[in-house]
């Protein structure tokens, strides 16, 4: 039994058939209107042919993803809101976060003016002089803190702050890009060595021990972080065409403990993450700047 499988994708004006690994991950892929098969690494030419046999009319190139031309970047005219370039590092929970925060001020704001139901014209208990509830409200310094999210955007940050070091090395760098399903890729990282799609995972002063795909920190249950990595590099491989490497970002922890290490997924202190400037020899600038491009329309992620 081949280990490939063949499955067809529509839209963006595109018909393609994709091979992917039982895994999931995307291997090669097949356009039908231009006849070409684009094959990343993880399977082997002949391997691809042979799975995409079947549905192969007529000639086909064969070879790595195409990069955009200059035609294709003449396309790209977006608008502000369709651009994601001015994003920050955990744009989502910027937004997520001012709501709550402000939703809490008004519940503060309503306890301590009496507007809460009940207290108008009594208290909350004969001669306490105290608003019915008002007692169990945590007070909004003290709950910004507790917020387990403000962790998340700290690290987020502090990643995102990094990346953004690497464009004097050629990079380019997206952050918090949303995809169908309220699901985000935290960072994108285009640059001489790749494109890397970047998991953050908060972990100040604790342990991390990592058994794949499973990552526990300190003494909260495993998560899947590994999984997650890797779909949202297979995310962004469809939207930009182009082989997209996972990496999850632990930062600051105290221990870090990850071997054997993962195949597939580069796995990085925050403080290791400038060493990436080091490194070449994938992509050219021209190919860089293309698929920087598509990256940051908002339009090419709507359907992966």
């Amino acid at each position: 039994m081949s280990r490939l499988r063949v499955t067809p994708m529509r839209g963006q004006g595109r018909d393609r058939l994709y091979v992917t690994l039982r895994d999931g991950t995307t291997v090669a892929w097949y356009d039908k209107d231009t006849g070409r098969v684009s094959v990343l690494s993880g399977a082997g030419r002949e391997e691809v042919l042979s799975a995409l046999a079947p549905y192969l009319t007529g000639e086909v190139a064969v070879g790595p993803p195409r990069v955009p031309t200059p035609a294709d970047l003449d396309r790209l005219s977006l608008h502000p809101d369709d651009d994601l370039a001015p994003n920050r590092p955990g744009e989502g929970l910027h937004a997520e976060l001012n709501a709550l925060g402000d939703a809490l001020g008004d519940v503060l704001g309503d306890a301590g003016s009496g507007r809460l139901s009940g207290s108008s014209g009594s208290s909350g208990s004969a001669g306490s002089g105290r608003l019915p509830g008002a007692s169990s409200f945590l007070p909004r310094r003290r709950w910004e803190r507790q917020d387990p999210r403000q962790a998340e955007l700290l690290a987020q940050e502090t990643v995102g702050d990094r990346l953004d070091r690497l464009e004097d090395a050629g990079w380019r760098v997206l952050h918090s890009i949303p995809l169908p399903g309220a699901a985000r890729i935290d960072h994108l990282a285009i640059g001489p060595a790749g494109v890397l799609a970047v998991r953050t995972l908060p972990a100040r002063k604790r342990r991390v021990a990592v058994a794949d795909p499973m990552v526990r920190v300190g003494r909260a249950a495993p998560a899947p972080h590994l999984r997650w990595a890797r779909r949202a590099a297979e995310r962004a491989s469809r939207a930009l065409a182009a082989e997209v490497r996972p990496v999850l970002a632990v930062v600051e922890p105290v221990r870090l403990d990850a071997l054997p290490a993962p195949r597939d997924v580069r796995i990085l202190r925050d403080t290791e993450i400038a060493a990436l400037a080091s490194l070449g020899g994938v992509l050219k600038p021209a190919d860089i700047e293309s698929l920087y491009a598509t990256a940051r329309d908002r339009h090419s992620w709507l359907r992966v």
